[in-house]
């Protein structure tokens, strides 16, 4: 049983990030299907790597290259899978007008100047909205957010369909679908360093995060009838600033 969950927790590994995982780990569809409860896991994962970057980097360099170094790390640990994901959905909602058109796009391996544009957009609203925060949550703020995004990304398997016929699709997700168990396991796992955050602040992070997904899972429903997994990986991006922003968020009069 144990051997088991561990090869779900390193298939997604795997499949999400560059890291090293045991050789006994083997790959499988199956397998791979079942992983997905431990998306917001491997988040926490690549977060506590870009936070350990933090706390060391902040030793030695200002405020400002220290985060600079940690967003670094999270992208190196991860190849930039996220971020590809959402320069591909942002180039086919942008060049495209149905869902066929669309869907070419994305699956172009190209990236198109929406794509950059929203790109450069999105690093820069992360690492502004980090700098921002106390120095104090920064390194909590990091496994959160990676947490959070991802759960977001997940939850959009038990709610939407998969739209693209083509099982080759270079952006297939790691799982088409997720049991209700499976996504408790999810938000369990995301909500956890949650509460090592002020807890005042977590309701707007929480809520914004939660609104983003939902607007963004609108659109993808209005344009194409579900996802891809590109979509999802625009969805982790758009939700992790969110939650970041929302954690900076001070209501009128406070």
């Amino acid at each position: 049983m144990i051997r088991q969950e561990l090869e779900y927790f390193f298939g997604a590994l795997r499949f999400f990030t560059r890291l090293p995982v045991p050789a006994w780990v083997p790959h499988s569809e199956a397998q791979l299907n079942r992983a997905s409860r431990y998306f917001p896991a491997v988040g926490l994962l690549v977060g506590l790597i870009g936070g350990f970057v933090w706390l060391i980097a902040s030793l030695f360099w200002p405020k400002t290259i220290a985060i600079l170094l940690a967003l670094s790390a999270t992208i190196l640990a991860t190849g930039a899978f996220h971020e590809d994901g959402l320069s591909d959905m942002t180039d086919g909602f942008g060049g495209g007008w149905e869902k066929e058109r669309i869907l070419e796009i994305m699956k172009d391996s190209r990236v198109g100047s929406f794509g950059v544009v929203v790109l450069v957009l999105t690093l820069l609203g992360r690492f502004m909205a980090l700098v921002e925060l106390p120095d104090t949550w920064v390194f909590m703020a990091l496994i959160a957010g990676h947490g959070v995004s991802r759960f977001c990304a997940t939850a959009l398997l038990y709610l939407m369909d998969y739209v693209r016929e083509d099982a080759l699709s270079k952006a297939k997700p790691l799982a088409t679908r997720i049991s209700p168990l499976e996504l408790d396991i999810a938000g369990a796992t995301a909500l956890l360093p949650c509460l090592l955050l002020p807890f005042w602040h977590l309701p707007m992070a929480l809520l914004l995060a939660a609104g983003v997904t939902w607007l963004l899972a609108v659109f993808y429903r209005r344009w194409i009838g579900g996802y891809t997994g590109d979509c999802l990986g625009a969805v982790q991006q758009a939700a992790e600033l969110a939650f970041y922003l929302g954690l900076l968020a001070r209501l009128p009069g406070a």
